[in-house]
């Protein structure tokens, strides 16, 4: 009685161990099949059981294939419509969401996707496209790029290029300039622009007055970056400002940022933080009346449009012993992208 009732059980676990291997198992391309002897399936201090496996093993193949493709198109709603469009038939879906995402990555610093693009842009892109083992297709990485504003004299152009101690290469301009700006463009994930630089009627005291950074509106508790490398020489609590950090950044230019909830942990003079280390969270201390994250930019003393004073601030140029390399492949991948625009658009 007790090895009939305890046979089903080991059964039982093993079709369903079975059935979980199954559905977790990739489909992968078969290339040959061998047959091997039968498994007798039991459990210790039973009997060998009468249930039997009739395995195979599948021998699959593990080679990646890897080509060049070049993608072009016209904005006329937004870069996702219009890239997602030019993949139709080269690339997946879920693949061109994600090349639209890294092609606004590569021109961060440059553009502001959500203010800057108009309709009649144009972008051409170079990418190597990888098919894995199991037939998934995506974009291995992006070779170079080129965008066409029709508000700008020049396009931008992107060169992906692997620098000696970099892992994964980094953008750089057709002169050499790495696209990765010293600052970050923005200090926070924010809904709105509340207030710009500039005269204003202040919201607390009704009168006009100039207003000395921007002001973005972000729910309570967001957290707030540092846009470059630097020194913290302030943390604390001043005036209107409320809870503020003030960072000096290796060109002298001082970042403040004001209204804080609190700061991060170990935010005080004298500590040193990286671009995009979260210093604080936003908050509505000293002279707010909603939430949000008073920015300033200040060179020596003076306070500057922040937007204006950080897009003036460029990369970092290609290190002179790796020129020559770099040279022969802008050459190269500007060649590539150019057949892409006559291709493209010849009419």
């Amino acid at each position: 009685m007790k090895r009939d009732t305890v046979r089903p059980v080991s059964y039982a676990i093993v079709a369903t161990l079975a059935a979980v291997a199954i559905w977790f198992t990739p489909a992968l391309e078969k290339k040959q099949v061998f047959a091997m002897d039968p498994v007798v399936v039991s459990r210790p201090g039973l009997e060998p059981a009468d249930f039997l496996f009739q395995p195979l093993v599948v021998e699959a193949s593990n080679t990646e294939l890897v080509d060049t493709l070049a993608i072009a198109g016209v904005i006329h709603s937004s870069l996702y419509n219009a890239l997602n469009e030019s993949g139709v038939g080269v690339l997946p879906p879920s693949a061109r969401h994600q090349l639209a995402w890294s092609l606004a990555d590569i021109f961060e610093y440059k553009v502001d996707m959500s203010r800057d693009l108009h309709q009649g842009d144009k972008f051409h892109l170079l990418v190597e496209r990888l098919q894995k083992p199991n037939g998934a297709i995506i974009v291995n990485k992006i070779l170079g790029a080129r965008l066409a504003l029709s508000n700008a004299h020049n396009a931008l152009e992107a060169i992906h290029f692997d620098t000696p101690g970099s892992s994964t290469g980094q953008f750089y301009d057709a002169s050499g300039m790495s696209l990765r700006a010293a600052f970050l463009r923005a200090p926070l994930t924010f809904r709105r622009i509340s207030s710009v630089f500039g005269a204003r009627k202040h919201p607390i005291f009704g009168e006009w007055r100039n207003h000395t950074g921007t002001d973005y509106a972000a729910a309570e508790g967001t957290p707030v970056r540092a846009i470059g490398d630097g020194v913290v020489i302030f943390a604390g609590r001043k005036g209107g400002y409320g809870n503020m950090i003030d960072i000096r950044h290796r060109n002298g230019m001082v970042s403040r940022y004001g209204h804080m909830r609190n700061f991060a942990t170990g935010m005080r003079p004298g500590s040193r933080v990286t671009m995009g280390t979260t210093i604080g969270y936003v908050g509505m201390t000293g002279w707010a009346t909603g939430p949000h994250l008073h920015f300033e930019i200040r060179v020596d003393g003076v306070a500057h449009d922040p937007r204006l004073a950080l897009q003036s601030r460029g990369g970092e140029p290609i290190p002179a012993g790796e020129r020559p390399l770099f040279e022969k492949m802008r050459n190269q991948t500007l060649a590539s992208l150019n057949q892409a625009h006559l291709a493209n658009f010849s009419e």
